[in-house]
C-alpha cells in the first residue's frame, strides 16, 4: 500500500509546539546554526525545543547524498564555517545542555568528510560544559580509517552511525549508501576504542520484512554494537520513499525486547523514536548498568 491509502492510526497523533520552535528558532539563527530537528522536519521538534534540547547540525544544510527518506536539501554545499564550533559551544552553554549531540549532512566534497569540524566541535563544548556527554551522529565519511580517528580521537561518549534500513531496501532508500560499509565504520570505532558507545538505528514501515530485521540486529550485536534506536518512517513528502506500514506500538515494543535479548545494552523502540530523540536517557542508562 502507498501513502495515500493508508490511514494514520491513533497511535500518532503529537502535535508541533510552534511557540516552543520560534524561541529556539530565533536562538539558533543568531549563531548562524542549524538542526537536524528541522532539516528532516522531525516530529518531535517542538517537545525536544521545550525541553531545551537539539541535535546541532554542522557543515551547512545541504547534503551531497540523495537519500530517498530524508527531508534535507540535496545539492552543492556551502564553504564550512570556520566560527560554527565556538557557534556551536555558545548554544550549548546558553541551554545548559547535560547531553550535548552533533550531527551532520553528508559532506562527500570534503576531504575528510568534515570529521575534523565535528572534532572542533566537540573541543569547543568540552570547554565550556567540561561535565556534559557528547555524542556525535556521523556520517560513514566512505570508512575512511583517517577521517574516523579524527572523531574517534576527540573521545566522545556516543558514536551513532544509522543504518537506517535493511540491505534488500538500500537501492530505493540509500542509493549512494552501503549497508556493509555502515558496519565497518560501526566495527572499526568500536576496534579503536572499546570505550566509546557505539549507537545505530533503523526505521520501519519501508516494506522490510520482520526476519531481515531481526537479522539486522545480529550484525549490529555481532561488531558489538550497544545501542539500538528504531522508529517509524514518516515520508516527509509524497516525493521521498513510499510508506508501505504503519508499524503497530506491540511490535515496537517486541522488537525491543528481542533486540535487548540479542545483546545491546540500550534500546528505544516506538513510533516516534529517532536517533537522538531522549538521547540524554539513553546515556544515563548506560552508567547505571556499569
Amino acid at each position: 500500500m502507498e501513502l495515500e491509502s493508508l490511514k494514520k492510526p491513533k497511535w500518532l497523533n503529537k502535535k508541533l509546539e510552534y511557540s516552543s520552535m520560534r524561541e529556539m528558532g530565533l536562538l539558533l539563527r543568531s549563531l548562524n546554526l542549524h538542526t537536524v530537528c528541522e532539516g528532516a522536519k522531525c516530529p518531535n521538534m517542538g517537545e525536544c525545543f521545550r525541553n531545551r534540547t537539539a541535535t546541532f547540525m554542522i557543515l551547512g544544510d545541504v547534503c551531497t547524498r540523495n537519500c530517498k527518506f530524508c527531508a534535507i536539501t540535496k545539492g552543492k554545499p556551502s564553504v564550512v564555517d570556520d566560527n560554527e564550533p565556538k557557534h556551536l559551544a555558545e548554544a550549548a552553554l546558553k541551554l545548559n545542555l547535560k547531553h550535548v549531540v552533533i550531527t551532520s549532512v553528508t559532506r562527500d566534497d570534503l576531504k575528510d568528510g568534515g570529521a575534523s569540524q565535528f572534532a572542533k566541535c566537540i573541543i569547543e563544548v568540552r570547554k565550556v560544559l567540561p561535565k556534559s556527554s557528547i555524542e556525535v551522529l556521523i556520517p560513514d565519511f566512505k570508512a575512511n580509517p583517517e577521517a574516523l580517528n579524527i572523531v574517534i580521537k576527540s573521545r566522545p561518549e556516543i558514536v551513532n552511525h544509522n543504518v537506517e534500513t535493511v540491505p534488500s531496501l538500500y537501492k530505493a532508500v540509500r542509493p549512494m549508501a552501503n549497508y556493509k560499509q555502515s558496519l565497518d565504520v560501526l566495527k572499526y570505532i568500536k576496534e579503536s576504542d572499546n570505550k566509546i558507545y557505539t549507537k545505530s538505528g533503523i526505521m520501519v514501515g519501508l516494506g522490510e520484512k520482520e526476519d531481515e530485521v531481526l537479522q539486522l540486529f545480529d550484525d549490529l550485536v555481532a561488531i558489538k554494537c550497544d545501542m539500538l534506536t528504531i522508529g517509524q518512517y514518516l515520508p516527509p513528502s509524497y516525493d521521498h520513499a513510499s510508506l508501505k506500514e504503519y508499524v503497530s506500538p506491540e511490535v515496537f515494543e517486541k522488537y525491543k525486547q528481542i533486540a535487548l535479548k540479542k545483546g545491546f545494552k540500550y534500546v528505544a523502540s516506538g513510533p516516534y523514536v529517532r536517533s537522538s530523540y531522549n538521547a540524554l536517557e539513553g546515556i544515563k542508562e548506560l552508567r547505571e548498568k556499569k
